[in-house]
């Protein structure tokens, strides 16, 4: 961190004059011209102004992030399949479509934060030296200026109105000045002392919050969890129910007595288009409260990432916005220029080669690539875990396969573990589908991989009826698909 001043030249000390003057001084150092005054002597050698800071100061090395892990071969609606490697919880890294994503990028990563031990302390170094690099250039600096003539000063005072500042309530700080009480700085810890941060913000009075599944997956069998609101205050949480699919979780304050319960409104992900405003409300890096700007990017951005435990893949249709997201973003609000949420911030992409938030090597920040849980779905996946704790998944029951892109969804020819890749009496077999199809469209969405037609397919209810597009032998046809449901994750 620095300061506006950091690194300013100062002025040396005044010298007397060793000879005869001309009538006229030289312009002084602020541009005016200099008063006829007897000569006063500096201030003395231990009031004279410094500037600058101790190498490195302010600027702690950053924590490692996980590593991602490999893909899976195929993929089965109606069950999520293993993924290995070393999960990203909320301070890993996600993983991507496998060996050979479909847009040429590095497999999408997942924003969780740190653990908070280790960032907490890097990060009071870097508050503590920003603040006495501060003071020590405000000090002198000013005493300077004091030993100076009034009349040397060629500054230009602001008039102090308050008013003339655009904070209006549709302005971006009057939207983060309304939301910022309703975001928490969410810890989870697990039973053997993993864990990380992350964000989630009010989703209604009786306490109950949204976040990421991989923020909170560490202290979902056991752990430890608090949620902590802009005001200071923390409160203990248990995790309500999490849905690692969608990498959707709610938790509730176990007691929110005091707590200011204030929901977000909730608006309509459908209704985005691309250019819109957007605002992002997170802890990127464990700094609870920052805010940015940016706007829609894309839409039905199709990223898959591995889950907290790293044994589940998670798919989503994403809004994609520009807006600085870094890791502990997750969990958070992407809201509209009226303040609505569209989204959770979920997930970025990396400029490091290798995957995602991988290791520490390639860590970076943001580079304009964030991708937001559409909150259409997502308020969808809170009500059945509000409901019933458990995640409802759409499907069609096939088998698909996740490392071809580009052209299609392929049904596998033969399924995992001795089942058949086409669910008997299932979605896809009453609608006449085959092991070999390949499917291409989903109503009038371009389907060109099997993570894109898992994504699509769970921006669905079950008992949704949609139109398939496939290729057999060559010749391309269409058929009517009513989609089925299963419950909870495996």
């Amino acid at each position: 961190m620095s300061t506006e001043n950091e690194g300013a030249a100062v002025p040396s000390e005044a010298k007397p004059p060793t000879g005869p003057q001309p009538d006229s001084a030289p312009a002084s150092a602020s541009g005016a011209q200099a008063p006829d005054a007897p000569y006063a002597p500096p201030p003395p050698p231990g009031f004279a102004p410094t500037v600058g800071s101790a190498p490195g100061a302010g600027h702690p090395p950053q924590p490692g992030f996980g590593h991602p892990g490999d893909e899976p071969t195929t993929e089965h609606t109606a069950q999520i399949p293993p993924y290995p490697g070393t999960g990203h919880g909320a301070a890993g890294a996600g993983g991507g479509w496998g060996q050979q994503p479909p847009y040429g990028g590095d497999p999408w990563g997942v924003t969780g934060s740190p653990a908070p031990k280790r960032r907490n302390g890097g990060l009071i170094v870097a508050v503590l030296a920003a603040a006495l690099v501060a003071g020590g250039v405000g000090g002198g600096i000013g005493f300077w200026a004091a030993g100076q003539n009034d009349s040397a000063s060629t500054t230009v005072s602001a008039s102090g109105d308050p008013g003339a500042l655009n904070r209006k309530p549709t302005s971006v700080s009057g939207i983060a000045q309304k939301a910022l009480p309703s975001v928490v700085t969410i810890e989870a810890q697990g039973a053997t002392g993993e864990g990380g941060t992350g964000t989630g913000f009010i989703y209604d009075k009786q306490g109950h919050i949204l976040t990421n599944n991989h923020v909170v997956a560490s202290a979902a069998g056991g752990g430890k969890l608090t949620a902590t609101f802009s005001n200071g205050k923390k409160y203990d949480a248990e995790v309500v129910g999490n849905a690692k699919g969608y990498d959707v979780a709610v938790i509730k304050l176990k007691n929110a007595s005091g707590a200011p319960l204030n929901p977000l409104p909730l608006g309509k992900s459908s209704h985005v288009q691309v250019g819109d405003a957007t605002i992002a409300i997170g802890a990127p890096f464990g700094l609870s409260g920052t805010v940015t700007t940016g706007i829609i990017s894309a839409k039905d951005r199709p990223v898959a990432s591995s889950d907290g435990g790293g044994n589940s893949a998670s798919y989503m249709s994403a809004l994609q916005t520009d807006a600085s997201i870094n890791p502990g973003n997750s969990g958070g609000p992407l809201m509209d220029a009226a303040g609505n949420v569209i989204g959770i911030n979920s997930a970025i992409q990396s400029a490091g080669n290798g995957g995602g938030l991988g290791g520490e090597s390639q860590q970076s920040g943001s580079i304009g690539l964030g991708f937001a849980i559409p909150i259409d779905q997502a308020k969808r996946v809170a009500q059945d875990l509000i409901r019933t704790g458990k995640p409802v998944y759409p499907q069609i029951g096939v088998q698909v396969s996740l490392r071809d892109a580009g052209d299609g969804a392929t049904i596998a020819e033969t399924g995992g573990n001795g089942s058949k890749a086409v669910a008997p009496n299932g979605p896809a077999d009453k609608a006449g589908l085959r092991p070999g199809d390949k499917i291409t469209k989903l109503d009038d969405t371009v389907i060109d991989s099997g993570p894109t037609l898992i994504s699509e397919i769970w921006q669905h209810k079950p008992g949704d009826q949609v139109t398939l597009t496939y290729k057999r032998g060559g010749k391309e046809q269409t058929t009517q698909v009513t989609l089925g449901q299963r419950t909870g994750d495996k």
